[in-house]
């Protein structure tokens, strides 16, 4: 169906396939290991566990796959824009080398899987390019390209010949990489694993982890376990280990486009600002969609209506490719750890039976099966060889990761402090239709939302995971805050964590 962008978003991954449907915890239980969220690193975790003799369970604080997963560009690939150079400069070559190696298998797996299973995911092997307009970006690439020669990386090759419709300086290409559907392909390990005795509970909210090994959920029902794998994207729990603060929280936008676009077009990201991921989709009917992503900012702090990046992908794809009649559009939240490498393996010192997965990147789908390993190795006790690369204890941060550290944590304590020190931004009088903002009713800033009808829902705008002021997005009727990403609709329930309390409802007098 034919929508305009500034209707309600909608996951092009997400209008068709049928996901199994889970009733809540309602007790409190016991089990093996409990995976908490349901999207790719929780799913294939629970797959890999379903014949191991444990008592596996996955809780899910919404719906299965209605998280990042759900809203991903679904590329599978090694090329994380440039990321092996950064690597080496900050790591190692034999790291650099480990994290190349992790991400291949995951690709290999997901194939393996894929026709073992005979899963119709629409999984495709297409060539991946990163490409430069600009001769900075040249000179990246070609930075990236000598980081290729010396990992080894094979299949790759810098060319100026693409199948982009307009000029570019060069671009790294990389052979035998996938792109698929990731709902399709989750949906079939879902049912495998549940056919095999994993349970699943959705609407399950987890509020905080318990030693050993317990976690209390938000409706007070406690699941004790010898093991805990935080797999939610953002940890639920993430004041154990300090992640709110060892993460950069970024969202992005994307669309599906119907078009005339090249059958066996490659998947492409360029280097430069701001970001424009292409790829194709093949539908149920058999059409070839075109697929754009981009203009990511750091959520909650977006000067304009953020329904403007919508029309910024659209303009882009009619100015190229000829489209502008979107089918889908969406956006979605990633994390950036302060040294480019994700967060796998036990989550703290002195929790050794609870593990976390986090901090992918832009890279959740390959980055997402490489960790799903690991986790499952270690609840089991076995040797993983990417353990102690990704290790979420490692102590060494180095220079840059510690400017990072520095410049991320000072935008949070501005964006606190701001909400603190600030008014409202406008009199309820001045609330269009259609818009949230910070207004002052009774003498109390209140976040408020004006539906088209005219009627207004207020909410309290302090952020219930560290009390900083929400911020409203436009093109997602949520209120988004700036410090951590949580996000909350505009009646206040949560959309995603940290947060693991709702915003209050608040009806004023007047």
């Amino acid at each position: 169906m034919t929508q305009d962008f500034t209707n309600e978003p909608s996951s092009y991954w997400l209008d068709g396939p049928q996901i199994p449907e889970f009733a809540a915890l309602s007790s409190s239980i016991n089990t093996d290991i409990v995976i908490v969220g349901g999207g790719i690193v929780g799913i294939v975790a629970a797959y890999l566990l379903r014949n191991s003799g444990r008592a596996v369970t996955v809780l899910e604080g919404g719906r299965l796959l209605h998280g990042t997963t759900g809203f991903t560009t679904a590329k599978l690939s090694v090329q994380h824009g440039l990321i092996y150079d950064e690597l080496i400069s900050t790591f190692s070559e034999q790291d650099a080398r480990a994290y190349y190696e992790a991400n291949r298998q995951a690709l290999d797996w997901v194939k393996e899987k894929t026709e073992e299973h005979s899963i119709e995911c629409g999984l495709e092997t297409r060539p991946a390019y990163l490409y430069a307009e600009s001769s900075s970006g040249e000179q990246k690439i070609e930075k990236e390209f000598t980081a290729y020669e010396k990992l080894g990386i094979p299949g790759a090759s810098l060319t100026k010949k693409t199948d982009l419709p307009f000029p570019i300086r060069t671009a790294l290409k990389l052979e035998n990489q996938l792109q698929f559907h990731p709902v399709y392909f989750l949906t079939a390990l879902v049912k495998e694993a549940q056919a095999a005795g994993v349970k699943f509970y959705e609407n399950s909210r987890a509020k905080t982890v318990h030693l050993p090994s317990q976690v209390e959920l938000v409706n007070g029902h406690k699941v004790e376990a010898q093991h805990v794998l935080v797999t939610s994207h953002f940890p639920f729990n993430d004041f154990e280990g300090l992640y709110f603060s060892r993460m950069r929280v970024e969202r992005s936008y994307a669309m599906t486009l119907r078009g005339n676009v090249q059958e066996d077009m490659g998947m492409y990201i360029n280097v430069e600002s701001p970001t424009r991921s292409i790829r194709t989709v093949l539908d149920a009917s058999g059409e070839r969609l075109l697929q754009i992503g981009g203009q990511g900012h750091i959520s909650g702090r977006h000067e304009e209506n953020t329904r403007t990046n919508y029309a910024k992908l659209r303009d882009f794809a009619s100015s190229y490719y000829g489209t502008s009649e979107v089918t889908h559009n969406w956006s979605s939240q990633d994390l950036m750890p302060l040294d480019h490498l994700p967060y796998i393996g036990q989550m703290v010192t002195g929790m050794p039976n609870v593990f976390v997965a986090t901090g992918f990147s832009k890279w959740g789908m390959s980055n997402g099966v490489a960790a799903a390993h690991l986790l499952a190795d270690l609840a089991l006790g076995k040797a993983n060889p990417y353990e102690e690369l990704f290790s979420p204890t490692r102590t060494k941060l180095r220079p840059k990761g510690i400017g990072n550290f520095i410049k991320d944590n000072a935008g949070v304590a501005k964006e606190l402090i701001k909400g603190k020190v600030t008014g409202a931004e406008a009199s309820l009088d001045e609330l269009g239709l259609d818009e949230g903002k910070l207004v002052r009713v009774d003498g109390q800033k209140l976040a408020a939302y004006k539906d088209p009808s005219g009627n207004v829902t207020f909410v309290k705008p302090a952020c219930t995971h560290m009390g900083c002021d929400v911020a409203f997005n436009q093109a997602e009727r949520s209120w988004d805050c700036p410090c951590h990403g949580s996000r909350f609709s505009y009646r206040g329930d949560i959309l995603e964590g940290p947060a693991t309390a709702p915003l209050e409802q608040v009806h004023p007098k007047s």
